[in-house]
Protein backbone atom coordinates (compact mmCIF):
# COMPACT_ATOMS: atom_id res chain seq x y z
CA UNK A 1 0.00 0.00 0.00
CA UNK A 2 1.20 3.43 -0.98
CA UNK A 3 0.62 6.83 1.35
CA UNK A 4 1.55 9.62 0.91
CA UNK A 5 0.26 12.74 3.56
CA UNK A 6 -0.90 16.00 2.32
CA UNK A 7 -2.85 19.11 3.58
CA UNK A 8 -6.59 18.47 3.60
CA UNK A 9 -8.17 19.68 -0.10
CA UNK A 10 -12.33 21.25 0.12
CA UNK A 11 -12.80 18.09 -2.63
CA UNK A 12 -11.71 16.28 0.14
CA UNK A 13 -15.08 16.73 2.38
CA UNK A 14 -17.37 13.98 1.63
CA UNK A 15 -14.14 11.56 2.40
CA UNK A 16 -13.63 13.57 5.80
CA UNK A 17 -17.24 13.46 6.92
CA UNK A 18 -17.78 9.65 6.20
CA UNK A 19 -14.80 8.42 7.54
CA UNK A 20 -15.27 10.77 11.05
CA UNK A 21 -18.50 8.85 10.78
CA UNK A 22 -17.38 5.47 10.47
CA UNK A 23 -14.48 5.66 12.85
CA UNK A 24 -16.74 7.54 15.55
CA UNK A 25 -19.09 4.38 15.49
CA UNK A 26 -15.95 2.03 16.67
CA UNK A 27 -14.49 4.61 18.79
CA UNK A 28 -17.79 6.12 20.38
CA UNK A 29 -20.13 3.86 20.63
CA UNK A 30 -21.50 5.10 23.99
CA UNK A 31 -22.78 8.24 21.82
CA UNK A 32 -25.64 9.08 20.67
CA UNK A 33 -26.75 9.27 16.88
CA UNK A 34 -27.88 12.64 17.60
CA UNK A 35 -24.38 13.59 18.90
CA UNK A 36 -22.73 11.58 15.83
CA UNK A 37 -24.98 13.55 13.39
CA UNK A 38 -24.16 17.16 14.85
CA UNK A 39 -20.24 16.10 15.56
CA UNK A 40 -20.80 15.30 11.68
CA UNK A 41 -22.38 18.87 10.95
CA UNK A 42 -19.52 20.29 13.05
CA UNK A 43 -16.70 18.91 11.79
CA UNK A 44 -17.79 20.31 8.28
CA UNK A 45 -19.00 23.61 9.11
CA UNK A 46 -16.74 24.48 12.34
CA UNK A 47 -13.57 21.97 13.00
CA UNK A 48 -11.95 22.54 9.31
CA UNK A 49 -12.47 26.00 8.47
CA UNK A 50 -10.44 26.39 12.10
CA UNK A 51 -8.11 23.99 11.84
CA UNK A 52 -4.92 22.88 10.24
CA UNK A 53 -5.81 19.67 8.43
CA UNK A 54 -3.46 16.92 7.08
CA UNK A 55 -4.93 13.55 5.34
CA UNK A 56 -3.48 10.43 4.58
CA UNK A 57 -3.98 8.65 1.04
CA UNK A 58 -4.17 5.13 0.73
CA UNK A 59 -3.01 4.37 -2.82
CA UNK A 60 -4.43 7.69 -3.71
CA UNK A 61 -7.58 7.01 -1.65
CA UNK A 62 -8.33 9.31 1.80
CA UNK A 63 -8.28 7.13 4.65
CA UNK A 64 -7.70 9.69 7.32
CA UNK A 65 -7.20 12.72 8.85
CA UNK A 66 -6.17 14.77 11.81
CA UNK A 67 -6.70 18.28 12.58
CA UNK A 68 -4.60 20.38 14.56
CA UNK A 69 -5.60 23.68 16.47
CA UNK A 70 -1.76 24.88 17.64
CA UNK A 71 0.17 21.95 19.38
CA UNK A 72 -3.76 20.21 19.93
CA UNK A 73 -4.95 17.12 17.96
CA UNK A 74 -8.30 18.44 17.72
CA UNK A 75 -9.29 15.26 15.89
CA UNK A 76 -7.69 11.94 14.39
CA UNK A 77 -9.82 9.88 12.44
CA UNK A 78 -8.56 6.47 9.77
CA UNK A 79 -11.20 4.56 8.04
CA UNK A 80 -11.62 1.33 10.62
CA UNK A 81 -10.55 -0.90 7.25
CA UNK A 82 -7.42 0.93 7.67
CA UNK A 83 -6.98 0.09 11.39
CA UNK A 84 -3.76 -1.64 12.30
CA UNK A 85 -1.94 -0.62 8.86
CA UNK A 86 -0.24 2.72 10.63
CA UNK A 87 -1.61 5.62 8.90
CA UNK A 88 -2.57 6.94 12.59
CA UNK A 89 0.91 6.91 13.47
CA UNK A 90 1.97 9.03 10.43
CA UNK A 91 -0.47 11.03 10.84
CA UNK A 92 0.77 11.46 14.70
CA UNK A 93 4.46 11.80 13.54
CA UNK A 94 3.67 14.72 10.87
CA UNK A 95 1.72 16.54 13.81
CA UNK A 96 4.64 15.83 16.15
CA UNK A 97 6.98 16.87 13.18
CA UNK A 98 4.87 20.04 13.14
CA UNK A 99 4.79 21.08 16.30
CA UNK A 100 7.07 19.10 18.98
CA UNK A 101 4.88 18.79 22.08
CA UNK A 102 0.74 17.46 21.56
CA UNK A 103 -2.33 17.63 23.68
CA UNK A 104 -5.54 15.42 22.92
CA UNK A 105 -9.09 15.14 24.68
CA UNK A 106 -10.42 11.19 24.02
CA UNK A 107 -13.29 9.70 25.59
CA UNK A 108 -12.80 7.94 28.94
CA UNK A 109 -14.73 4.96 26.98
CA UNK A 110 -12.81 5.21 23.58
CA UNK A 111 -10.80 2.22 24.80
CA UNK A 112 -9.66 2.26 20.67
CA UNK A 113 -8.37 6.10 20.62
CA UNK A 114 -7.18 5.36 24.93
CA UNK A 115 -5.07 2.35 23.46
CA UNK A 116 -3.72 4.54 20.00
CA UNK A 117 -2.51 7.47 22.23
CA UNK A 118 -0.73 5.02 25.03
CA UNK A 119 0.72 3.00 22.44
CA UNK A 120 2.29 6.80 20.66
CA UNK A 121 3.50 7.80 24.47
CA UNK A 122 0.56 10.22 25.69
CA UNK A 123 0.13 10.71 29.36
CA UNK A 124 -2.62 11.18 31.21
CA UNK A 125 -2.94 15.03 32.15
CA UNK A 126 -6.16 15.64 33.79
CA UNK A 127 -9.72 13.63 33.77
CA UNK A 128 -12.93 15.96 33.31
CA UNK A 129 -16.67 15.65 32.09
CA UNK A 130 -17.55 16.77 28.69
CA UNK A 131 -20.74 18.65 29.30
CA UNK A 132 -22.60 17.73 26.36
CA UNK A 133 -22.85 14.46 27.28
CA UNK A 134 -21.74 13.80 30.48
CA UNK A 135 -19.08 11.38 29.42
CA UNK A 136 -15.49 11.65 31.01
CA UNK A 137 -13.16 13.05 28.85
CA UNK A 138 -9.00 12.57 29.20
CA UNK A 139 -6.74 15.19 28.51
CA UNK A 140 -3.70 13.79 27.33
CA UNK A 141 0.07 15.12 26.25
CA UNK A 142 3.28 14.02 24.55
CA UNK A 143 6.16 15.24 24.76
CA UNK A 144 8.92 15.24 22.26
Amino acid sequence: MKTEIRHYREQDISEILDIFEAASRVGHPFVSEEFIQQERHNVEQLYLPNADTWVVLADGNVAGFISLIGNEVGGLFVDPKFHGHGLGRALMEKAQALHGDLLVQVFKENSVGRYFYHRYGFQLVEETIFEQTGDALLKLAFSA
